[in-house]
């Protein structure tokens, strides 16, 4: 098969034939269809994130594809079905505290990096092996546009920060960081997910614009101005009530401090849920302030990515019409486009900008 390799940290990505991967117990093997390529792809193979993949490795973070082989203990999944493969891989040996992955892209501590070496089968790439309790049944609609579908990885995200939260229908939710790529999926997936209210602070006038006018009066953008105080005045002045839920996705670019202000304006017995990259690069700790957080009975927590079972109701809200993807601004790549959908993607990282590469399109 033909596949596109990362050689090395700040190499041009390599297409070329490898083997194709076979499945063994507890494993699929799918022929991918579409893969979304984030927004800061380029920084992780450049080497300036400091992810700890391993090349060379075939990257690329989950997709849409055709199952073509299955393993001997699955029972639901047939050869032809159309499924979504979820990155986030667990290992199956501490259901406590699993070590876990991100395939194609990312591991967390040394258990994570050998599952990584262990299943280095991203989605760039014609086939892909994905653990069986990975792979989730699209509805038969999907194969109209499977590109589109492919922003389930980014979706995901959020939503399995929300469920954390333990989001209520009405709740007013803070979106620390919503002009960006995940921010603005945060937005959406917030309202589809019931939210009576979303704040939405950030610098960018035309994206805050944007948001407002694609979700109307439940939006409220908020301009942020670098001050904390005054920002965080203004961020509670257009909720007109209590902040139930804040979640953060800032990239590691951003500032601890704009992270601190939107936390501070959570209710009494309010949830913060920090899900992006602030501090990864260095700066200053996230400093929350105790008696803030014991007197108000604050709940902090952080998430990475989203639990298994998320998959099936962010699939149902999708297919429901709930979460609506139309809107979506979608560019194709072929495999061999691999590089240039990378640099694509970097400069089109806005609300709601998808690139997408095809490997077995058609």
């Amino acid at each position: 098969m033909r596949a596109a390799v990362l050689t090395g940290f700040g190499a041009p990505l390599s297409v070329r034939s490898v083997p194709e991967p076979r499945a063994d117990g507890g494993e699929v093997v799918v022929e991918v269809l579409a893969t979304c390529v984030l927004p800061y792809t380029g920084e992780v193979f450049g080497g300036r994130r400091n992810y700890p993949l391993e090349p060379p490795v075939v990257p690329g973070p989950g997709g849409v594809g055709r199952v073509v082989r299955v393993g001997p203990d699955a029972t639901r999944l047939r050869v032809g079905d159309l499924v979504w493969c979820d990155p986030t891989v667990r290992s199956r040996d501490d259901a406590l505290t699993p070590d876990i992955m991100l395939q194609g892209l990312s591991s967390r501590g040394e258990g994570g990096a050998r599952l990584a070496r262990h299943l280095p089968d991203g989605a760039f790439a014609e086939f892909m092996r994905v653990p069986t309790e990975n792979v989730h049944p699209l509805p038969p609609e999907a194969l109209d546009d499977p590109a589109r579908w492919s922003s389930l990885v980014v979706y995901a995200i959020p939503y399995g920060g929300l469920l954390a939260a333990g989001l209520e229908a009405g709740e007013t939710v803070l979106v620390s960081g919503s002009t960006g790529n995940l921010g603005s999926a945060a937005v959406a997936m917030a309202l589809a997910m019931g939210a009576g209210r979303v704040i939405a602070p950030g610098r960018d006038r035309a994206a805050l614009d944007l948001l407002a006018d694609r979700f109307g009066r439940r939006v409220r953008p908020v301009e942020l101005t670098g001050d904390e105080e005054t920002d965080r005045d203004a961020m509670s002045a257009a909720a007109q009530g209590p902040i139930d839920v804040v979640i953060d996705l800032l990239p590691p670019s951003a500032p601890s401090s704009v992270t601190r202000t939107a936390a501070l304006t959570v209710r009494e017995f309010g949830r913060v849920v920090l899900m992006g990259g602030v501090g990864m690069l260095g700066g200053a700790d996230l400093a929350l302030p105790y008696p803030w957080l014991m007197r108000n009975s604050v709940t902090v927590r952080g998430r990475w990515s989203c639990p298994r079972t998320a998959n099936v109701g962010l699939i149902r809200l999708i297919a429901s019409g709930t979460l609506d993807l139309s809107p979506d601004r979608i560019r194709t790549f072929p495999l061999d486009a691999v590089n240039d959908a990378i640099a694509y993607a970097a400069a089109h990282g806005g609300p709601f900008d998808r690139t997408v590469l095809t490997p077995r399109a058609g």
